[in-house]
Parts: structure tokens; C-alpha cells; sequence
């Protein structure tokens, strides 16, 4: 069973090699196949959902429209749940953003033409980024600024929960022909999960934690997601983090400022608010999984308890311990958790895992050795190989994937729909698992689709020339991945006002680069409501097909990693002794849902059943390969919270763009002789020495590849003008313009929306609605934006 694969460009594929000389398995191949039986028996179990639309006659003001009646039959408007849910047709979600664009319009318009500035179409509150705490003038000082990346960071968005059109999203009322939009992600996670659903009966401690079923099921009916974090090298300065005291529970007044380096414990915290906050919307039951070298001290574990509360944890005590406060000496208040609560007597949501012993304490410590990321990899796959019992479990690979053989007190061995694996200094959000499980199900219901069953084919030029498939991605086993990216550390207020742009902050990615990574277009992956449900294709095809021009295809553009992600040390020691399970994916923040583990277990087995004998490890499945949606990019963008990460030095030959080194080294030669740099070697080092790859240039990166392949494709020889750089056929209509005014306020308007998260949170509406403004940003335009050419003088 194949899937049909489009090519992303006519220049042929480049090898990608590893540091070192080392063979990549990142080769191309020629078509794409389906990616698991697994994953298609849930396409099926939801092949028969309905799929939302907005009627034609329902569109707002400036969408483009259309007779519904010539579109689809009343039968069919019958089948499909409207979107009306305001006056105007539209969801109850949209109007704040079409409030929004007449602000955009109304600033352009009332604005004189001599003072409209190119950053008019970057809006938001006015930020302080505070860097540094004067004791003697008892200020701080701070850089002001709009955070305009979409990335949701510690330092930027304050309140847990992604941001505020996520929180709103998932925790006010909204009417009930919207509930399907709503619960997407529950529907998306449930079809992707285990489908052993454990008891909520009371008793059950899946009952002490959330209470009844709201849908009176008396199984467990949320998205049952577990975090495994990785803790090794936190601490405060040179002590380890648990030598320390917890942060202050119900202190009274403003918080202290810390610094973003002092202490790991800000970062723990953030992460466990963010968890608490998932829990919060009713959808998903977390348990948090924390790995640990060494025993700790039980004031950590209770104050861990307290944070998760909506996932039931302890509220933490209120006051001061009782003897003290009925002598009343005026004695400094003692930390609540001095005592320690009995927490054992109940079940809680955070387990702690010592994953090493006496023996191992000192390897587990040490940043290079990768035993803690292989001891995340081993708890979360659960394979047979590691119970001991290898030989009788794996004889001819006869094993359940679904059956876990690690310990039965560990929380991992349960049965989970949802797994992340994260080191503590990442940051985990809604958004994130919101998005992924989006992704991963329009990766699912492509792989169904009877249009791509058949070996891919390559696709006729403007020429008639049969282009043959180049650049795609090297395995058939897809699973959305995410790339970390940092702000620019406090600890150097020069460094910080550098990067600032002006008003802007911008974290950027330091494991990437532009070479890291190449796009492809997969049609039919889209997934509507319902769970994994199809909207290219089969029932709920009409709301979309209706949108496209003539020639179009129904699909979106992805990202695919072309390159291992690099580090800088230690953590690039770590990858090498410890690889990531996805090809071109993070090794300290990744996500698999049930099923996809399953299919990386196969395959993972298979390898280890069959060590050393060729032939048969050819006939293993492929490692699976990272991919991010281009619309929806910055949800796969992970905040490295202490940001300390901008401005460090890889080590040479373990750097992003390893595929390409020698044309680096040429193009620094060029330089050289061109005496370019004279006199200027600090330039001349941090353009080819240091990796800083600043979010909105990455996303422009990646859509300009894109539209340079559609490009490539669509422009016929004889009309192709040597003497020209840049497009001749298609273009992006919002990158390929020059800037020294301000685009039209709509296209800024999409690509904030874009930026945010919003063209899959609110995927209902950009997908199935007749509004066709926001196809580009969203990364639904195959073909991009004609160019228009003017008539010669």
C-alpha cells in the first residue's frame, strides 16, 4: 500500500551525511507509503464522521462566496453540521479576529501614507522583558517590546495555557453546535490512543482524581496523557535542584524576581502549571512521570503533588505549621512542606522514578553519556528486549505491541493515549498537544486515501515533462516532531538589545538550520472533526473541494527534517550514544501518541531481534521521520526556558547544515578573498561559526522553498527569463514582496494567525468555510498566488 508522494523540486536530491562520515539513513525515495494498519483501523472506526461547513450565503464580509445550491445537494447541507453559531455565520471563535482585522484596516487608513511604518502589521500588547534586578536602586531594568513570533514562552505569556485564545478556547462555554469543534482534540486523541479504556467507577483512582464521567461513561472518557520528564542537570548554580528548598506556596505579595538561569525550579514549575492547566479543560487526565538519578527528599514530591490540583494533586497548606502560630513568638514562618504531608496514603498524579543505581549514579549525572534519554526511550516504548525475557517474548517477532512487560508499579507501564517525553528545561503546553494530535491525525487519513495507494508518479512540468520525484522524505512512518528555540540570555544586556530587531523580541532555533530541512506537499491530509475523518476525500469532501481553484489539490504543505538535529555539547555526546527515535527529531522534547509507539516498538524490536544479520534487518520497517505542518509551524517550536542557548559554538563537524559543510567552508573562502570581512572577524564568526536561526526566518525559509518548488514546476522553459532571480509563474503573497511599507492589512492579519496557532485550533473554519483569505498562511495553497504580468511599454 503506497501513498501517493508530490515532488518538491526538479533539482535532484542531495545525500545527507552525518558528522564524521558517518552514512545517513536519510536518503530520498521515490514514494511515500502508507503509514500504519494500526493507525488506519482508527480511520476506519471514524470513517463515517461528519464533517463541519460553513454555508456559502453565511461567509463574512471579505471572504470570497459562492451558491451553495450549485455547490452540494440539500441533502447533503443536512448530513453536515453547520458552523453558524453568530449572525453573521461564522463560529462563535471568529469574531475577536475579525475585530481584530478592522483595527489593521481602520491603523492603515487613518494613518498618513508618510508616517505608515512596515511594523504596522506586527500587533500586541507592549511587552517588558525584564533582564536584570538592581538591589542598590531597587529597579529593574528592562527592554520593551512585542513578542510577534507565536512561540509560547515562559518569559513572554505569563498565565499557564498557551496564550489566551487557547485557554478560551477550551475553558469557556460555547454553543452546542460548536461542540465537535471544541473537542477535537479529546475526539483526535481517543482515536489515536489505547483503546482499553480503564474503569472510572468510584473506588477507582481515576475517579478520586476527576470524579464522575460528564458523559455518564463509566470509563475513563478523557485523553490520558503521560509526561516523562527528564531531570538530570537541574539544579541551582553548581548545587543539584533537590539539595535546595521548593518555591514558597501561598506567599503573600508579589513574587521576587528570579533570573531565568538561577534556578531550574522556575522552570519545573511553569511546566507543572502547564500540566495543571491541561487538566483543567476537562479533556485531558496527565500524570506526570519525574526521572531522577538519586532518591529525593519528600518536600519535593508533595510540593510537585500541589501544583497539579485539576489533575488530582493536593492543594497545597494554607498556613504556617500549628504549633507555631499558637505560640505566637513572632518566629519566621516555617515552608508548609517542612513537615511533609503523608501523600502515599492517597494515589497521586506525579511518581518518582530513580532510574539508576550506586553503580550507575555517576554515568546518570554526567550530560554526555545519554542514559537518561535512553532510560526515557526504554520506559515510555516499553520493549520486550529489556524485561530479560528476549528470547521466548521476540522468537519470530511474535510480541503484542500493546502489552507492556516494564515493572507494573511504574506509572509508564498503564495504558496511555498520549506520550511526552520532555527535559525539564523544555516547556510543554496545550498548544503543543493540541496541535499534535492534529497533525498526527492528517498524517493518518493521508495514508487512507485511495488517491494514494498507488506508487507515486512523477507530475508533468509546464513543458509536459514528466519530473521525476527528488527531494522527500526518506521514510514512509511520518510523526510531527518539534525543534527547540531560546531567546537571547539575560546575562548579557548588549547581546539582548542586539537581537531585539527594534520592538521585536525573536527566539531562534540553534539545533537547525535553513539546509536542515526540505518541504514537501501531501495531498488528502487534512482531518476533520470526529476524530481521524477525512475531509478530502469521501463524505466530507464537498465543504472543502468547493474552496479550490480549478487544478488545486485538497492537502497541506509539511516540513520534513532532511538532517539530524545538532546540538551543542554536551547534549550532541548524548545523541550520539542515544539517538532520537525519529529521524530529524528532538531527543529532549517528542511526543508519540499510542498507536505510533506501537509502530516504533515493530520496528525497534525488530532491529534488536535481528542484530548483526543483514538480510533481515533490511526487512524491518523504516525508522519513522519528523515532520512539522508549515501552517501550524510554531506550535512545534518548544521553548528552551533558561535560554542560555543563543551564542554558544558547536563543535566542528557536529553542526546544523553537516550535509552541506564543504559549500559552507567554499562560500567562507569567497569571503576571504573577496576581503569582504577585512578587519571584521567577529562577523565573519558568527555568520559561520554560530547557528542562531531567529523563528520568523525559518518559517519564511521554509514557505519560500515551497513556493520555489510549485515555481520550478509551473513556469515553462520558454518563459522563464535567465536573467531574472527570484519567481516567474507563483510566488508567496506575503514573502515575496519588498518591504519598505506595510502589506495589505489581510495578509498580515493571516500570518498572525498563522503564527499563533489559530489555522489549527480554529481548523473548522479555515479549512471547511468558504474563506479562502488565509489558504496561503495556513499552508493549504498547492500553487501559491499566480504573478500577475504587466504589459510592456
Amino acid at each position: 500500500m503506497a501513498a501517493k508522494r508530490e515532488d518538491t523540486a526538479a533539482a535532484p536530491s542531495r545525500p545527507a551525511t552525518l558528522p564524521e562520515g558517518r552514512p545517513s539513513r536519510l536518503f530520498p525515495a521515490l514514494k511515500l507509503l502508507a503509514a500504519s494498519a494500526v493507525i488506519l483501523q482508527a480511520v476506519s472506526t471514524y470513517h463515517g464522521a461528519t464533517a463541519s461547513e460553513t454555508a456559502a450565503q453565511d461567509v463574512p464580509s471579505g471572504a470570497s462566496s459562492g451558491t451553495a445550491a450549485d455547490l452540494e445537494t440539500a441533502a447533503a447541507q443536512q448530513r453536515r453540521r453547520r458552523l453558524q453559531s453568530t449572525g453573521d455565520g461564522s463560529p462563535s471563535y471568529m469574531p475577536p479576529l475579525f475585530d481584530e482585522l478592522k483595527e489593521r484596516r481602520k491603523l492603515m487608513e487613518e494613518t498618513p501614507p508618510e508616517e505608515v511604518k512596515y511594523w504596522f502589521e506586527y500587533t500586541g500588547p507592549l511587552q517588558k522583558y525584564y533582564y536584570r534586578y538592581s538591589k542598590s536602586r531597587g529597579k529593574a531594568d528592562y527592554f520593551e517590546g512585542r513578542d510577534d513570533s507565536g512561540v509560547v514562552s515562559a518569559r513572554f505569556v505569563e498565565e499557564a495555557g498557551s496564550g489566551p485564545e487557547y485557554h478560551d478556547f477550551f475553558n469557556e462555554e460555547y454553543p452546542d453546535a460548536e461542540a465537535a469543534d471544541h473537542t477535537r482534540l479529546l475526539d483526535n486523541c481517543l482515536a489515536m490512543g489505547s483503546p482499553k479504556r480503564p474503569s472510572n467507577a468510584k473506588g477507582s483512582f481515576w475517579y478520586d482524581w476527576f470524579g464522575a464521567s460528564k458523559t455518564g461513561s463509566a470509563t475513563m472518557d478523557r485523553c490520558r496523557v503521560l509526561i516523562t520528564l527528564n531531570m538530570v542537570g537541574a539544579g541551582r548554580g553548581s548545587t543539584i535542584l533537590w539539595e535546595t528548598r521548593p518555591p514558597p506556596i501561598n506567599a503573600a505579595g508579589p513574587k521576587f524576581w528570579i533570573s531565568e538561569q538561577e534556578t531550574a525550579a522556575t522552570h519545573l514549575e511553569r511546566n507543572l502549571e502547564e500540566i495543571d492547566a491541561m487538566c483543567a479543560t476537562g479533556q485531558i487526565a496527565a500524570r506526570v512521570q519525574v526521572l531522577v538519578c538519586e532518591p529525593i527528599p519528600g518536600v519535593w514530591t508533595d510540593w510537585m503533588d500541589s501544583k497539579l490540583v485539576n489533575c488530582g494533586g493536593t492543594p497545597p497548606p494554607l498556613a504556617e505549621k500549628k504549633d507555631e502560630a499558637e505560640e505566637g513568638h513572632g518566629k519566621k514562618a516555617e515552608h508548609p512542606y517542612d513537615g511533609g504531608v503523608e501523600v502515599e496514603e492517597r494515589p497521586s498524579p506525579v511518581q518518582v522514578v530513580v532510574v539508576a543505581s550506586a553503580d550507575t549514579a555517576d554515568t546518570c549525572h554526567d550530560l554526555k553519556s545519554g542514559f537518561m534519554e535512553k532510560r526515557m526511550q526504554d520506559l515510555i516504548l516499553a520493549p520486550p528486549y529489556i524485561s530479560g525475557d528476549d528470547k521466548k517474548s521476540l522468537k519470530g517477532g511474535a510480541f503484542d505491541p500493546s502489552e507492556k512487560t516494564t515493572h507494573p508499579d511504574l506509572v509508564s507501564s498503564d495504558d496511555h493515549d498520549v506520550y511526552i517525553a520532555m527535559k525539564w528545561s523544555s516547556l510543554i503546553t496545550l498548544r503543543n498537544v493540541a496541535s499534535f494530535v492534529q497533525a498526527s491525525a492528517d498524517l493518518a487519513v493521508a495514508a487512507a486515501s485511495p488517491n494514494n495507494q498507488d506508487a507515486a508518479k512523477g507530475e508533468k512540468n509546464a513543458d509536459g515533462v514528466t519530473v521525476a520525484l527528488s527531494n522527500e522524505p526518506s521514510s514512509p512512518f511520518l510523526i510531527p516532531s518539534f525543534v527547540r528555540v531560546s531567546y537571547v540570555s539575560e546575562e548579557n544586556n548588549k547581546v539582548a538589545k542586539w537581537r531585539m530587531h527594534g520592538d521585536f523580541f525573536h527566539p531562534a532555533a540553534w539545533e537547525i538550520c535553513k539546509d536542515s530541512f526540505d518541504m514537501t506537499w501531501i495531498p488528502d491530509s487534512l482531518s476533520g472533526n470526529g476524530g481521524v475523518t477525512p475531509i478530502c476525500y469521501g463524505e466530507g469532501a464537498t465543504s472543502v473541494s468547493r474552496k479550490l481553484e480549478n487544478g488545486e489539490e485538497c492537502g497541506q504543505w509539511w516540513i520534513y527534517m532532511a538532517e539530524e538535529q545538532m546540538p551543542t555539547t554536551p547534549e550532541v555526546y548524548a545523541n550520539e550514544v542515544t539517538a532520537p527515535l525519529v529521524q530529524g527529531g528532538s531527543n529532549y522534547f517528542w511526543i508519540f501518541t499510542e498507536r505510533q509507539r506501537q509502530e516504533v516498538l515493530k520496528q525497534k524490536v525488530c532491529e534488536n531481534a535481528n542484530k548483526g544479520d543483514e538480510e533481515k534487518l533490511k526487512k524491518c520497517a523504516e525508522s519513522p521521520q519528523a515532520v512539522m505542518p508549515l501552517g501550524d509551524l510554531q506550535s512545534f517550536q518548544i521553548n528552551f526556558t533558561p535560554n542560555t542557548a543563543l551564542g554558544r559554538k558547536h563543535n566542528t563537524g557536529r553542526r546544523p547544515g553537516y550535509s552541506r559543510e564543504k559549500e559552507r567552508e567554499r562560500d567562507r573562502e569567497l569571503v576571504r578573498e573577496r576581503k569582504q570581512l577585512k578587519g571584521q572577524e567577529d562577523i565573519e564568526k558568527a555568520l559561520f561559526d554560530y547557528t542562531v536561526y531567529p523563528s520568523a526566518l525559518f518559517h519564511k525559509d521554509a514557505t519560500i522553498k515551497a513556493a520555489r518548488a510549485r515555481d520550478a514546476v509551473l513556469t515553462k522553459e520558454s518563459d522563464r527569463d535567465k536573467d531574472k532571480i527570484g519567481p516567474q509563474t507563483v510566488k508567496s503573497s506575503y514573502f515575496d514582496v519588498t518591504i519598505t511599507k506595510p502589506r495589505e492589512a489581510t495578509s498580515g492579519w493571516c500570518q498572525h494567525i498563522s503564527r499563533k496557532g489559530l489555522c489549527s485550533l480554529y481548523a473548522p473554519y479555515f479549512r471547511e468555510s468558504n474563506d479562502k483569505r488565509c489558504m496561503e498562511a495556513c499552508g493549504l495553497s498547492k500553487n501559491w498566488s499566480k504573478i500577475v504580468k504587466q504589459p510592456e511599454k
